[in-house]
This record gives C-alpha cells, sequence and structure tokens, in this order.
C-alpha cells in the first residue's frame, strides 16, 4: 500500500472517503498510520479548532482518502469533538466506515455499532486490543458477533500489527449492517412521519430522524438550511407530540433502548473467565476510588513514584550517568577532540565551552534529565496500564467540584503530568467553553509536565519529606484558589460528569515497555533539539553580555522578592524555551551548592507556576485563541513571583528549615 500527503483540496476531491470511528482511547490513531505510514496532512475542521488527521492511500489500485476522526461516545453529540466526527457521516458520506472499538469494553462498543448501523453506511469492526481483553478473562466469539450485525468483525492487537492484513481485505469490500432493532412503537411511529419530511443524506433517513427525535441540538442549523419554515414546524410539533408520551425525555428513551440492545448482543457473544488478580485487585479498584480510603491509596502511590523517581532516578541513575559516564569518560574525550581538530576558540567555546552544546546541553539533557524522565515515564506507565489514572478522576471529582468543574477535567490534568501541550489539546474533550478556558488555565498555571516534573523530584529527593509536603502543598493551594476564583470570573455552568472506568489489572511489562519506549524516543526527537537551542541561545547571551544585563533588570524580582542568586534569571528564561531545562538549571545550582534548600523550594515552587513552555503557550493560542493566551500569561507570570516571594517571606519569618 502507498501513501502520500495530500496537498490542496484537488488531490481529496473525487475520493472514495474511509472514515475512521470510535470511542476516545481505543487505538484509532495507531490504526491509521498502520494503514498509511508517516505522511498524513493535519487540519482543522472548516468552522472549528478541531483536529483531523488524513492521508491519501493507494491500496490494490484504488485511491482512497482515509480520515480519523475525533473520538466520540455517542453519535449524539456532546462536544465539538463528537460533532465534527457526527458531521462527517452526515455531511461528507464516507464509502467505507472502520469502527475501531475495544475489546475489553464490548457493550460500549456495541452503542456507536448501533447507531452506525442504523444509518445504513458500509462498515466494519476492528476489535482492538483483544489481547487485553484476553488478560482480563474476556473472550468474544467474533465469528457470531460477524453474523449478529451482519458486517465483518476483525480482531486486532495495533502494536503488533496482528488482524492489519484481514483489515486491509475487508476495506476493498465493506458490508452495509443487516442488523435491526426497533424502539418503542410510538417512537418508531413519529421516527417514520419525519423521516418523510427529510432531504436524502450520507445516512438513512430514519437514523437521521431518530437524532432529530432527539433533539439533538446540534442539528438546528443543518434543519434550518434544508428544511421549509413548514416543515421544521410539523417536525417540532412531532417531537412535541412524542415527547407527550413519555415520563422521561424521548431521547434517554431511544439510549436505554440501544443500551439493552448492546447488552443483548454483548451477552451472547462475550465469555468471561477468572480474570488475573482476582478479588485482591478488585478489592484495591474499589477502595482507589473510595472518597476516604483513596487518600491513603493515593498517598502510597506517590510515596512510591517519588522513591522510584525522586531518589532511585535523580540520585543513583544520574549520579552514575553524569559522574561516572559523562564526567568520567565522555566529556573528557569530546573535548580533546574538538580541541585537537577544532582551530577556530569561538567554535570551541560553543562546543565544549560553560554554555557549550556537549558539556552543557548533552549533559543536561542526557546525564541529568533523561535517566529521571525515564523513571518517571515508567511509573506513568505503570499507573496508565493498571487502570489507577481513571479511579483517581473519580475520587477527585468532588474536590474538583470546589472549582466549578466536573471530574471530567481532571482527565487533561493527569495528561498534563505527561505533556501540557498535549493536555491543552486534550481540554475539547469538555462540554463548554468555560471548562475548557479554566482548565487551560489551570494547566498554565500549576501542572507540571512530566520532564520538568522528573527534575524537581530530583531535587526533592535530596531533602527531607517535609520539602515535598511544602512544594506540592504550595501548588495545590494556588491550584484551588485559582480555580475557585476562576469559576467565579468566567461565566457558564458546571456540566455533569460520566467516566468510563476499565477493570483494574496487573500492568502488562510489553505495554509498559512499548509505552516507555515511545515516550523516550519522542522526549530524544523534540527536548533534545530544543534543549541544543536553549543553550545556543544562552551562548548568545554570554558573548553578547546580555545575560549580565538580563540579571541586573531582573534582579529586584529574582534577588530582592525571592532572595534567590541573580543567575536564576537564566533558568526562568530557558523554562520559557522548555519547561525541563529550566528545573534542570535549578537541579544543576542545587547540586553544586549554589541554592541553600529554602532557595530549592521557592525558586521550584516559583519555576512551576511560570508560564508554559513555549510550545503549550503556542498551543494555547491555537486552542483558545490570542487574547485568552494573553490574559492567561498577564495572570500566571505575576502569580508565580508574588506567590513564590510570599512562600520565601513564610519560610523565613517562621525558620523553617530543610
Amino acid at each position: 500500500m502507498d501513501c502520500h500527503s495530500p496537498k490542496g483540496k484537488k488531490q481529496t476531491q473525487g475520493l472514495d472517503k474511509i472514515a475512521l470511528i470510535g470511542n476516545p482511547n481505543v487505538g484509532k490513531s495507531v490504526i491509521f498510520g498502520l494503514l498509511t505510514g508517516k505522511y498524513a496532512t493535519v487540519s482543522n475542521y472548516p468552522g472549528t479548532t478541531v483536529e483531523l488527521t488524513q492521508a491519501n492511500i493507494s491500496f490494490d489500485g484504488k485511491r482512497l482518502l482515509l480520515i480519523d476522526t475525533p473520538g466520540v461516545n455517542s453519535l449524539i453529540p456532546m462536544s465539538e469533538d463528537e460533532k465534527v466526527t457526527r458531521d462527517i457521516l452526515l455531511l461528507q458520506a464516507p464509502s467505507t466506515v472502520i469502527q475501531v472499538g475495544d475489546s475489553k469494553n464490548l457493550k460500549r462498543t456495541l452503542l456507536i455499532t448501533l447507531q452506525l448501523a442504523e444509518m445504513k453506511l458500509p462498515m466494519l469492526l476492528a476489535l482492538n486490543m483483544i489481547d487485553e481483553a484476553m488478560d482480563r478473562g474476556i473472550a468474544i466469539d467474533t465469528a457470531k458477533l460477524g453474523a449478529l450485525l451482519g458486517t465483518d468483525v476483525i480482531s486486532t492487537i495495533a502494536p503488533q500489527r496482528k488482524g492489519l492484513k484481514e483489515l486491509k481485505e475487508a476495506m476493498l469490500a465493506p458490508k452495509r449492517p443487516a442488523l435491526e432493532f426497533s424502539y418503542h412503537h410510538i417512537i418508531e411511529e413519529h421516527t417514520a412521519k419525519i423521516a418523510a419530511l427529510l432531504p436524502e443524506t450520507g445516512i438513512s433517513k430514519r437514523s437521521l430522524a431518530l437524532m432529530i427525535l432527539s433533539e439533538d441540538l446540534s442539528l438546528r442549523d443543518w434543519m434550518k438550511t434544508h428544511l421549509s419554515r413548514e416543515t421544521l414546524s410539523e417536525i417540532e410539533g412531532l417531537i412535541h407530540a412524542c415527547s407527550l408520551s413519555f415520563k422521561e425525555p424521548v431521547g434517554y428513551v431511544i439510549n436505554r433502548t440501544r443500551i439493552e440492545k448492546a447488552e443483548e448482543i454483548a451477552s451472547a457473544v462475550v465469555k468471561k473467565t477468572a480474570s488475573e488478580g482476582g478479588k485482591a485487585l478488585a478489592l484495591f479498584g474499589r477502595l482507589s476510588m473510595h472518597p476516604v480510603f483513596g487518600v491513603p491509596v493515593l498517598l502510597a502511590v506517590l510515596y512510591c513514584v517519588y522513591q522510584f523517581v525522586g531518589v532511585f532516578g535523580a540520585k543513583t541513575l544520574v549520579d552514575f550517568v553524569e559522574n561516572t559516564v559523562f564526567n568520567g569518560y565522555l566529556n573528557p574525550v569530546f573535548k580533546t577532540v574538538v580541541e585537537a581538530v577544532m582551530p577556530f576558540e569561538i567554535v570551541r567555546e560553543l562546543l565544549i565551552g560553560d554554555y557549550g552544546l556537549i558539556t552543557m546541553a548533552l549533559t543536561y539533557a542526557i546525564a541529568i534529565i533523561l535517566p529521571i524522565t525515564a523513571t518517571f515515564f515508567l511509573a506513568f506507565a505503570v499507573l496508565e496500564d493498571s487502570g489507577y489514572l481513571p479511579r483517581l478522576a473519580i475520587m477527585s471529582n468532588r474536590v474538583f467540584n470546589i472549582m466549578g468543574l466536573n471530574g471530567k477535567a481532571v482527565l487533561p490534568m493527569i495528561l498534563g503530568l505527561g505533556c501540557g501541550t498535549m493536555a491543552v489539546m486534550t481540554s475539547r474533550i469538555l462540554e463548554t467553553r468555560r471548562d475548557r478556558i479554566i482548565t487551560t488555565f489551570l494547566l498554565a498555571l500549576a501542572i507540571p509536565c512530566s520532564a520538568q516534573l522528573g527534575v524537581i523530584l530530583g531535587i526533592l529527593g535530596a531533602l527531607p519529606f517535609k520539602a515535598t509536603l511544602v512544594w506540592s502543598g504550595s501548588l495545590l493551594f494556588v491550584l484551588f484558589t485559582a480555580g475557585f476564583l476562576a469559576s467565579k470570573v468566567i461565566p457558564g455552568d458546571r456540566t455533569e460528569f460520566f467516566l468510563e472506568i476499565p477493570p483494574i489489572r496487573v500492568p502488562a511489562i510489553a505495554n509498559i515497555l512499548i509505552k516507555t519506549a515511545g515516550r523516550i524516543e519522542w522526549y530524544l526527537k523534540e527536548a533534545v533539539p530544543l534543549f541544543m537551542l536553549g543553550t545556543f541561545i544562552l551562548f548568545l547571551f554570554h558573548k553578547l553580555n546580555l545575560l549580565d544585563k538580563l540579571e541586573r533588570i531582573t534582579s529586584p524580582v529574582v534577588v530582592n522578592l525571592l532572595d534567590l542568586p541573580s543567575r536564576t534569571a537564566e533558568t526562568f528564561i530557558l523554562g520559557f524555551l522548555r519547561r525541563d531545562f529550566g528545573a534542570a538549571g535549578l537541579f544543576k545550582m542545587f547540586q553544586d551548592g549554589t541554592l541553600s534548600p529554602v532557595q530549592a523550594i521557592v525558586s521550584l515552587v516559583t519555576v512551576t507556576l511560570f508560564i508554559p513552555c513555549l510550545a503549550s503557550f503556542f498551543m494555547i493560542i491555537k486552542e483558545r485563541g490570542l487574547k485568552t493566551a494573553a490574559v492567561v500569561s498577564a495572570i500566571v507570570f505575576p502569580t508565580a513571583f508574588l506567590f513564590g516571594g510570599a512562600l520565601n517571606w513564610i519560610l523565613r519569618a517562621f525558620g523553617v528549615t530543610f
């Protein structure tokens, strides 16, 4: 199969479209990458900020356009992402729909399948993560499921490319689902009447009528464009008449019928055996969501992460890699080679000087940060694969209500511990603009990314545990205070919280290693070049004597307010280019004794609260707009330094030592 990137609309016009549809986090993007290769375009869906990834592919002599749609939990949209996916089906009439489902949760997958079947679009179902389902004691009779649905069902394990060949073959001859089921006779009667009033679209009139009967507000613009006033009035009358026959909303009755049908099909094709871990894991899963017992579970998890990342990663591994490998072997060799072959002094200084690309950038990026981030990535992968993170979101829901947010907002914040840039983009899952703005603001203010957090834990690991309590307590205070105030200022109502909870399990070693390796590869490709760029900027500032001027300009804030050495200003500049680079500068200053323990805590709190890295800042502009990004920066920047100054005064006034 050949793949290349489309350059403009002409290359996409006239091509048969294949839409990848599925719930969030079921592996759609992985399958998209396997089907298309590396070349694809990413662009916003017209009139939205939602990104679509698409690529032209050639398979068996046929050219196709493959579209990776945003994840959905229903085709009755509750967010901008879900509306975009629904509109692709409604307006673009794909020739094939590939639904990617999570084998571990067939009922949730089938809720989407039933809606696609009603649309009468040619489709096939790819049940992904079949290996994880088997680990949980779940066996699915795919042949029987295919017979019930009337379409092809393929078992896949995307990271291992299993099932990919069968998926490609089924793409060439997709089937229209033969599954049909009925709703309450009154709903069926009104559905038929509404369908008779609708024009032809890319999906069946019946499915569109059911959406309208469910009072899908996102269809109002389409209805006004395609229907006359008289027809709209008649449809409104039918909706009202139908609603009078039920105590609950008609949309609720329709969805309940689909749930019952999904459960009926799932029970017919799923066979469960004893899952791995048994009662002990089930008990742990329940305790981790409990509003009281979940707290000691969380503290135990945090302590284990602290010991693994802050002590083992930041002390043992960093000491070995930095002192033994780099300072003991690599840097002396690099210096000898550069001094022998490079005749120009300025180039030698650029490579192996105080701000050298080798002696500073590579040493920081590989010797100091990589061991810490690698251990953090490992720990984070364990928490992900075990199913603990969604339980943390459930347990935190009541607490986040203080900030006017529901538990769904916890998910971007948890992701922010991995990467702030991706977390800002993921805030699209929130239903209202208000929730998205508050979450983006809090991500920029008080959520450290994984690379920065790893380095911070490295410094905290060398201090008494109460230093960690002061740092984390400061962040939580700022987080909840800022969130509470923001919820009072930004207009709008808080939405309700629904979240699918996966089963708790013993993490699979293969999954952990794959996730960790992928993140380390990302770090080496994305972060290391920025370390080189940041060091080069520092080198230029040094040669142009701008660092001294910058230190003098920032002295009233850095020295007088925060009581930090003037050269700490360098770390804040680099922190804007790359958060972990700023933290790494503090780590080095703490290592060589430039920062006292109190200064270390003050600087860590300040750099954590400091404006996000350049990539995150650009993502905020892209997602929320330049005005919102400017307002967020205008609040975050002074908040970081004012709170850092207040913390410095409190620690010194009360004689706190570490």
